[in-house]
């Protein structure tokens, strides 16, 4: 038996990001479509640079030089043809003329937009020739290879809520398919107002149904254990308390014996009983109503009525 946890849950994705232009400049390419799967580093959009590779080229040459300069005054150095003073100034001129050409390139970068990381780009909101603002939005990007799925629960399950428990989840959009997954991790803090706290929980989507946005009914089972179960018209409620009808062997035959028990979880059709029932002993399910207590009970072993 378990006890059986159900939420509502909301999907986001693995890894999720705008992008977004860095720079104010003319869109030049753009190398993907709505819906698109792109891999990491894949070049999505690129914008005007053609004046920034011309001063690239010039600080690349310049650094070049440089480098040969501080190279050959590091040997006369050695060799106590040139001064430390030189050498220094040698070193500071290759340096100056390296970060020039570093700064240079990561501007270049910043008129690239490459993917961050595998996914799938969303609507593409800009067209090639359109002058891009920082800020300005070109597209979304979504690693749903697994979905994570945030979903409240009552704190009362707080010691149940362990990473790598196994959960399921079911979407209407999707009918009765069942989604499994594990809890990944729980929140630190608990709503001091619903007293829940906020589960996360990993499901592989191999399949890329899920969209992140996605609502989901969740069901987590915990507790595990054996128990004593019965079925649920086997019980008797009177008020608060529950009874059921125990068959017992009698001088004369089986008789009818009224018996409080104590209630637990149920489940479809089934009702754990934790206190007043062993295994093995005998309760009438069909027909209860009908028997008084220490009433004889006639057992038909043929399944044609009593």
């Amino acid at each position: 038996m378990t006890d059986q946890i159900e939420a509502l849950g909301t999907l986001t994705a693995n890894e999720s990001v705008d992008l977004t232009a860095k720079v104010t400049e003319n869109v030049t390419s753009l190398n993907f479509t709505d819906g698109q799967r792109v891999k990491k580093g894949d070049i999505l959009a690129t914008m005007h640079a053609e004046e920034e590779q011309a001063l690239l080229r010039e600080a690349a040459s310049t650094a070049e030089e440089s480098q040969r300069q501080y190279d050959r005054t590091k040997q006369l150095s050695q060799q106590g043809a040139a001064s430390a003073a030189q050498l220094d100034e040698a070193r500071r001129v290759y340096e100056t003329a390296r970060a020039r050409q570093l700064a240079i390139q990561s501007r270049i970068d910043n008129l690239t937009i490459s993917a961050p990381f595998d996914g799938v780009v969303g609507l593409r909101n800009i067209s090639v020739g359109a002058l891009v603002q920082p800020g300005d939005l070109i597209t979304t990007i979504d690693d749903d290879s697994v979905m994570k799925l945030d979903f409240s629960v009552p704190s009362t399950f707080l010691p149940v809520l362990v990473p790598g428990a196994p959960v399921e989840a079911r979407a209407r959009a999707f009918g009765n398919k069942v989604f499994t997954g594990e809890i990944r991790s729980v929140s630190s803090r608990i709503d001091p107002v619903t007293r829940t706290v906020v589960v996360r929980a990993a499901i592989p989507n191999p399949e890329r149904l899920l969209k992140p946005g996605l609502l989901m009914t969740v069901e987590l089972r915990a507790n595990e254990r054996p128990a004593v179960v019965v079925p649920e018209e086997a019980l008797l409620p009177a008020g608060r308390k529950n009874f059921v009808m125990l068959v017992e062997d009698g001088p004369a035959g089986p008789v009818a014996r009224k018996i409080g028990v104590t209630v637990g979880a149920r489940r479809t059709g089934e009702a754990e009983i934790v206190d007043g029932l062993q295994p093995g002993q005998r309760v009438i399910t069909h027909g209860a109503l009908k028997a008084a207590d220490g009433a004889p009970v006639v057992i038909n072993t043929e399944g044609g009525g009593e």
